[in-house]
């Protein structure tokens, strides 16, 4: 099981020559065990904040899009345990609140995030796969 970051979901989708070839690899290794790929709610959020402001251009519409993402992966909702732990994260870990509640779901899954953030990357919080 992995959880992929707002920017990898986008990456799928829209640009896959983005996704590093070890991220990549990754996901489908993942696909062929039929193990769960994780998305935060978080995610989905970013993706509409990103598209109703046009900084993003979706091939389909917003609904048809955040759609798609359900049928492919398992959509990870925010409950307390991800909430107190992305609270709890100190500097040098970025402060974006959405950056923390993705890592928090990681780690309180117990499984690596997929992301090319360098930020998150360098933090040592959670383990990182790019």
């Amino acid at each position: 099981m992995i959880l992929i970051d707002t920017h990898v979901v986008l990456w799928l989708a829209l640009h896959p020559d983005r996704v590093s070839t070890r991220a990549a690899e990754t996901i489908a290794q993942t696909r062929e065990l039929k193990a769960e790929i994780l998305v935060s709610t978080v995610s989905l959020y970013e993706i509409a904040v990103a598209s109703t402001r046009n900084r993003i251009e979706l091939d389909v519409t917003l609904p048809a899009f955040l759609q798609r993402v359900r049928e492919f992966f398992r959509i990870r909702e925010i409950d307390h345990r991800i909430a107190i732990a992305a609270a709890g994260f100190m500097p040098p870990f970025p402060g974006d609140p959405m950056d923390r509640i993705i890592a928090a779901t990681a780690l309180t899954e117990g499984i690596p995030l997929v992301t090319a953030d360098e930020r998150i990357r360098r933090s040592g919080v959670v383990n990182t796969i790019w």
